[in-house]
């Protein structure tokens, strides 16, 4: 057995764990109970919440529909598509016909990303994010 130290996938809170992995799989989750953000308490969701790792129906590469067909690509061909597709939206309808929505999964450093990328790349502050009041 062997024990991973990770942050939890589930929130942007930062509560960490231990994956305990067996020949290659999750098998259970321990607290991590030096860490000052959760001091060794779990949510469900981050305590059981592990199957989706190694689910059938996960998906672990990008993927390009291509004559109306999903097929995977490398991430260098997806960041090609997503950057043309963005510049030519920019160009066509302006850097305002575009929007970002983020999430509470979302470290803050992950949201703050977001929000720069929108601002001083696309040019537009259409950034909304699930946790707003």
């Amino acid at each position: 057995m062997q024990s991973i130290l990770t942050t939890c996938p589930y929130c942007g809170t930062g509560c960490t764990f231990y994956l305990n992995v067996k020949d290659g799989e999750i098998v259970s989750v321990t607290p991590n109970e030096k860490n000052a953000v959760n001091g060794g308490k779990l949510c469900s969701k981050g305590h059981f919440g592990f199957d989706f790792v190694h689910h059938n129906d996960r998906l672990k590469n990008p993927m390009i529909r291509k004559n109306e067909k999903l097929e995977e690509v490398s991430w260098e061909e997806a960041f090609e598509f997503i950057t043309s597709k963005l510049k030519s939206t920019i160009k066509d309808h302006g850097p305002d016909s575009i929007a970002s929505f983020s999430s509470a999964r979302c470290t803050n450093e992950e949201n703050y990303l977001m929000q720069k990328l929108m601002r001083a790349a696309v040019g537009t502050n259409n950034i909304d994010h699930c946790a707003r009041l």
